[in-house]
């Protein structure tokens, strides 16, 4: 197995980050577009995946793949496109949900994985190895405590300052900045109505997060509220797990909201250790593709590194 690389992929739905390792020594480290992904169908996914790793490491024989991959939801589908990926590549490989990554690259056996970006999902396995889901489903039916869902339940509360006959406040102005809107009739409009096209519609709501993330963090009072419910949000992903009998101990957040704002994750560690005092929440540190490295390593029967 000399010379062969171990690669971890995590493909998530903006970007692609792909990382070839000899040995622990890094040999390859990209970040990819992740245009044109999408799973199912299985041999149309395990065909761009294998196209990506091949555009990064060439004809380079590889010992043992990984992938972390946004919308591979259920384990028969995670199973099917890494016997398809193999194949295709004539190197083992094993494909799990993208929040699967976050415990392995924090360093951890097991424990609970928690994204906290665009959109909210909690994973993790039981004992016989099944993937457990909590959230996930996207802006319309889930996602509480996702960058989107923050944006809409501030949207809401500036709405019912309007209702009230209010004029907005601090949140409400930052967010009609963000929009570039005159007012919030234009607000509700634009978010409600815009075109996807044009970066308007609601799956790309979570770009205006920031504006409620400095809202909070400036301490006003309806921002404020919102990243508490938010965060009960995430909180109850993982008690949704834990009332289907998975041990609450290790929990990982990771995600843009996690990781790049410090104050929203805090918020939601006091929530989960409300609910579950025997956690252990940490944020990850580590790119995600840190874990689908080690997964890799784990699969050529390689000693961790």
């Amino acid at each position: 197995m000399t010379g062969e690389l171990v690669v971890g992929v995590d493909v998530g739905g903006t970007k692609t980050h792909v990382r070839a390792v000899v040995r622990g020594e890094v040999r390859h480290d990209v970040v990819l577009s992740s245009l044109g992904w999408a799973v199912p169908p299985i041999e149309a996914g395990a065909q761009w995946l294998a196209d990506r790793v091949r555009e990064v490491v060439g004809s380079t024989s590889i010992a043992a793949l990984a992938v972390g991959a946004h919308g591979c939801e259920q384990d028969d589908m995670c199973a099917a496109l890494g016997t398809a990926l193999a194949e295709r590549l004539g190197a083992p490989a094993l494909v799990v949900n993208d929040a699967e990554l976050l415990v392995p690259a924090a360093g951890l056996d097991g424990g609970i994985g928690v994204v906290v970006g665009t959109g909210a999902i909690a994973v993790t396995r039981d004992s016989s190895g099944r993937m457990l889901r909590a959230g996930g489903w996207g802006w319309v039916f889930s996602d509480d405590g996702s960058a989107s869902a923050l944006v809409r339940e501030a949207v809401r509360a500036v709405l019912a300052r309007a209702d009230a006959g209010e004029h907005p406040d601090a949140l409400g102005v930052a967010l009609l900045r963000s929009v570039d809107v005159p007012d919030v009739a234009a607000l509700a409009h634009r978010l409600s109505w815009g075109s996807a096209a044009e970066g308007d519609g609601p799956e790309h709501w979570g770009g205006h997060a920031p504006a409620v993330t400095a809202a909070a963090a400036a301490g006003v009072p309806d921002a404020a509220a919102v990243f508490e419910a938010g965060a009960r949000g995430v909180a109850a992903l993982v008690t949704t797990l834990a009332g289907r009998g998975v041990p609450v101990g290790d929990v990982v957040l990771g995600g843009g909201l996690a990781t790049g704002v410090p104050e929203y994750a805090a918020v939601i560690r006091r929530h989960v250790v409300a609910a579950c005092p025997e956690a252990r929440v940490a944020v990850l540190t580590e790119p995600p593709v840190t874990g689908a490295v080690r997964l890799a390593v784990r699969l050529a029967g390689e000693p961790a590194g």
